[in-house]
C-alpha cells in the first residue's frame, strides 16, 4: 500500500467548499511534518498547510482563514478543509509527509470554475 493516498478532489464552483482526506501510514504520525502542497499549471510546488510533530501549525497566507487542516489519529488521516474556493485555489492537491525522507502522495485535482 502506498504511504500516502489522497481522496476527495474535484470540480466545485467559485465560493464552493471542499474537503480532501489523506490517507497515511501510521509511522508518520508523531515524528514528520504533515501537509499539503499544491501545484498550478506552469507555477511550482508550493505548501498550502502542514503540521509539524509538535502540532504546530502553518498555513499560505493565500488560503490563510479559508482552509483549515488537521490530522485524525484513530483513522491515520491527513484532512484539508477548503471554504470559499477561489478559481485561484485550481492545482492539483498533494499529501506530504516530511522528515527523515520526504514522502508524497499522487496528487487529486481541485478545479474551481463557474
Amino acid at each position: 500500500q502506498a504511504p500516502l493516498v489522497e481522496s476527495g478532489g474535484g470540480l466545485v464552483q467559485p465560493g464552493g467548499s471542499l474537503r480532501l482526506s489523506c490517507a497515511a501510514s501510521g509511522q508518520f504520525f508523531g515524528s514528520y511534518t504533515l501537509g499539503w502542497y499544491r501545484q498550478a499549471p506552469g507555477s511550482q510546488r508550493e505548501l498550502v498547510a502542514h503540521l509539524t510533530p509538535s502540532m504546530q501549525v502553518h498555513y499560505a497566507d493565500s488560503v490563510m482563514g479559508r482552509f483549515r487542516i488537521s490530522i485524525n489519529t484513530l483513522q491515520n488521516t491527513v484532512d484539508l478543509q477548503m471554504l470559499d474556493l477561489k478559481p485561484e485555489d485550481t492545482a492539483v492537491y498533494y499529501c506530504s509527509a516530511r522528515g527523515i525522507g520526504d514522502y508524497w502522495g499522487q496528487g487529486t485535482q481541485v478545479t474551481v470554475s463557474s
